[in-house]
C-alpha cells in the first residue's frame, strides 16, 4: 500500500499522469515538438562546420545566422498573428512544408546565397531553439485544451521531449557524419549533405502529424461570439413559431413580422490584445529580449565550433556531448512542475536558471576540455528548468483568446534579439576573442533573471484577477442599502 501511493504520488509531481490522461491532441502536439527539435539537433551540430567547409568566413558565417534569424522574425509574426484567424492547424501545416523545403535546398546547393534564401523564407536553426510559428501555435493550443491546474505539468512535458529529440538528433547526426567520413570514404561536405537530405524528410513527418490534429486545436469563440450566435438562434427560432402560427390563421389575417436579424459582427483575422495585457507584454518583451540576445551569443552552432577549435574534437564526440547536455536538461526540467508548484512560476524560472549563468561565463577559461565540459554539463542542468514555469506563467498573464498573438510576439522579439549574437560572436571568434562572448552572455542571463524577479514576484494570473473581481469584498457584503436591505 505505502509503495502505491509513493508511486501514485511520484507519478503527480513529474507530472506522468497528466501527460497520460491528456487528450490525443496534446499527445501530437508534444510529438511534434519531439520531432521538430530532433530535427533541429541535427542540423546546427554541422551548420558552422558546414559553412566553413564551404570556405565561408567566421564573419560571413554570423552574418549567415543573423540574416536567417531575422528572416525567422518576419515569417514568425506573419504567421502568428493571424494564425488564430486563418486556422492553427493550417500554419503548422505550411510550416512543416516551409521546413522540409529549406532542407533539400541546403542538400542540393552550396551557394552561399541560394542558403541564405532557404533558410530566411524557409526553417532553418541556427542555434538548436525553436524558430518558425511552431512553438506559438502550440503553446496557445496547448494552454486551451489543458486546465490550468496541471498546464505546468504538460509544459514540462512539452519541453522535456523537445530536449530529449534535441539530443537524440545530435547524437545520431555526430555518429553519423563521423561513421560516414571515416568509414564511408565520404567527404565531410557530403556527410553534412546527408544530414539535411534527413532533415527535409522529418519535415514531411511532422506535416503528417498536423494532419492528424483535430478541430478542437482551433481557437475557441470569445463570449461575444457566444452571445451573437445565441442572437441568431433565438431569432431562428421566433421566425419558426411565426411560420407556424401563419398556417393555422385566416387568409386574410395579418402576417407576423419576423424580428429582424442582429448585425452579426464578422470575426477577423486581426488579434486584439487588451490594454493590461500589452503593459505586461512590454515588459515581458524587454526582459525576454536581453535574454534572447545573450543566447545568441552563444548559439548552440557556435559553441560546438568553439569546442572543435579549442579542443580539436571531432563530430562524433561533438554529437556525444551536445546529446548528454540535451538529456541533462530534459531530467532536470521535468522536475520544473514540481518546484513551480511549491514556490510559484516566478521563483521557479529565477532560481534555477541565475546558477546556469554563472557556469556559462566560465566555460571558455579553462585549458582543460573535461572542466570545460563541466561546465557546460552544469549549465545545462539549470539552464532549460525555467521553460515549463515560464510558458505556464506566459499563459497565465494575458487571456485565452490573447494567447496566440501574445505569444507570437514574444517569441518575434525574441528571435529579432538572438539576431544580433550570431554575429557579434562571429566577429569575435575572427579576433581571436571567442571567450567574450560567453562571458558577456553570462552576465546579461543574470541581469534578466534578477529583472524578471523584480518586475513580476508576486503577479497574479489574470484568472486570480478575474476571480477576484468577481468575489464581492466584506465590505461590500455588509453594505446596506436605505431602504435596510443587503446589497452588493
Amino acid at each position: 500500500m505505502a509503495v502505491s501511493t509513493f508511486f501514485a504520488r511520484l507519478s503527480s509531481e513529474l507530472g506522468v499522469s497528466a501527460i497520460w490522461n491528456s487528450s490525443r491532441d496534446t499527445k501530437l502536439l508534444c510529438l511534434q515538438r519531439f520531432v521538430r527539435l530532433f530535427a533541429y539537433g541535427t542540423t546546427t551540430l554541422i551548420l558552422v562546420l558546414y559553412l566553413s567547409d564551404l570556405g565561408h568566413s567566421d564573419t560571413r558565417i554570423g552574418l549567415f545566422m543573423t540574416l536567417t534569424l531575422l528572416g525567422d522574425v518576419l515569417i514568425s509574426l506573419v504567421l502568428t498573428l493571424f494564425a488564430d484567424g486563418l486556422g492553427r492547424r493550417r500554419i503548422l501545416m505550411l510550416g512543416s512544408i516551409l521546413m522540409s523545403a529549406s532542407g533539400i535546398i541546403f542538400a542540393v546547393s552550396g551557394n552561399y546565397w541560394v542558403m541564405l534564401t532557404a533558410s530566411i523564407i524557409g526553417v532553418i536553426s541556427p542555434s538548436g531553439n525553436e524558430i518558425g510559428p511552431f512553438r506559438a501555435v502550440e503553446e496557445s493550443t496547448l494552454a486551451q485544451l489543458t486546465p490550468s491546474t496541471i498546464r505546468s505539468d504538460i509544459f514540462a512535458w512539452y519541453s522535456l521531449l523537445g530536449a530529449f529529440g534535441s539530443a537524440l538528433g545530435s547524437l545520431a547526426c555526430g555518429w553519423t557524419v563521423e561513421r560516414l567520413t571515416s568509414h564511408g570514404n565520404w567527404t565531410s561536405v557530403d556527410a553534412y549533405r546527408f544530414v539535411f537530405y534527413g532533415y527535409a524528410i522529418l519535415g514531411i513527418f511532422k506535416l503528417v502529424l498536423s494532419l492528424l490534429l483535430s478541430r478542437r486545436c482551433e481557437p475557441e469563440p470569445d463570449q461575444e461570439e457566444r452571445n451573437q450566435a445565441k442572437d441568431r438562434g433565438t431569432v431562428e427560432a421566433e421566425g419558426l413559431l411565426a411560420e407556424d402560427e401563419e398556417m393555422v390563421e385566416s387568409p386574410t389575417s395579418p402576417r407576423p413580422k419576423t424580428p429582424p436579424s442582429p448585425s452579426i459582427k464578422r470575426k477577423s483575422v486581426w488579434p486584439a490584445i487588451s490594454k493590461a495585457s500589452r503593459v505586461t507584454l512590454v515588459k515581458l518583451c524587454l526582459l525576454f529580449a536581453v535574454d534572447s540576445l545573450a543566447s545568441g551569443l552563444v548559439a548552440t552552432s557556435w559553441v560546438t565550433s568553439f569546442f572543435n577549435r579549442k579542443f580539436s574534437l571531432p563530430e562524433g564526440q561533438l554529437g556525444t556531448l551536445f546529446s548528454a547536455t540535451n538529456l541533462v536538461a530534459a531530467a532536470c526540467g521535468l522536475v520544473a512542475s514540481s518546484i513551480a508548484k511549491r514556490i510559484g512560476n516566478v521563483k521557479a524560472m529565477v532560481f534555477t536558471h541565475l546558477p546556469s549563468s554563472i557556469w556559462l561565463a566560465l566555460i571558455p577559461f579553462p585549458s582543460n576540455v573535461r572542466l570545460a565540459m563541466a561546465f557546460l554539463i552544469l549549465r545545462s542542468s539549470t539552464a532549460s528548468m525555467d521553460q515549463a514555469p515560464r510558458q505556464a506563467f506566459l499563459s497565465a498573464v494575458v487571456l485565452p483568446s490573447e494567447r496566440t498573438a501574445v505569444m507570437g510576439v514574444v517569441n518575434v522579439v525574441k528571435t529579432l534579439s538572438q539576431s544580433i549574437g550570431p554575429y557579434a560572436t562571429g566577429w569575435l571568434a575572427g579576433t581571436n576573442k571567442f571567450w567574450v562572448a560567453f562571458l558577456v552572455a553570462g552576465a546579461m542571463k543574470a541581469s534578466y533573471d534578477l529583472g524578471m524577479l523584480g518586475m513580476f514576484l508576486g503577479f497574479k494570473s489574470r484568472e486570480d484577477q478575474d476571480l477576484e473581481q468577481r468575489v464581492p469584498s466584506e465590505d461590500e457584503e455588509i453594505e446596506r442599502d436605505e431602504n435596510g436591505e443587503r446589497r452588493r
